[in-house]
C-alpha cells in the first residue's frame, strides 16, 4: 500500500489540502485545475453567487458530462458487441457452407 502525501490545491482562491498517493498527484492537480476553471466560469456569470452554489453547479455540470461520457462508452461497447456477433454469424455461415 502506498503512503499518502499532503498536496495543496487552490480552487476559487481557496486552498485545500488533500492526501493522495504519489501516483495520483498529477491527476489530482489536473482535476483541481479543471474544477477551478469551471467554478470561475460560473462565478463570472454571477459575481454575487455564493461559493457553495458555484461549487454545486460546477459539480452538477461535471457529473452530467461524466454521465454522458459513460453513456457514450456503453453505446459504443454495444455497437462493438453487435458487430462482433454479426461477424460470428457470418463465419458460422461460411463454415457451414464449406462442410
Amino acid at each position: 500500500m502506498s503512503a499518502t502525501e499532503a498536496v495543496s490545491v487552490r480552487v476559487l482562491d481557496r486552498e485545500y489540502t488533500v492526501g493522495v498517493t504519489p501516483d495520483e498527484r498529477d491527476s489530482l492537480m489536473a482535476a483541481a485545475k479543471l474544477l477551478d476553471t469551471r467554478m470561475r466560469e460560473i462565478r463570472g456569470a454571477n459575481r454575487m453567487a455564493a461559493v457553495d452554489r458555484i461549487a454545486i453547479l460546477a459539480a452538477l455540470n461535471l457529473a452530467h458530462e461524466l454521465q454522458l461520457l459513460g453513456e457514450g462508452q456503453s453505446h459504443g461497447s454495444r455497437e462493438v458487441s453487435d458487430s462482433v456477433a454479426a461477424l460470428h454469424r457470418k463465419l458460422d455461415v461460411l463454415d457451414a457452407e464449406q462442410r
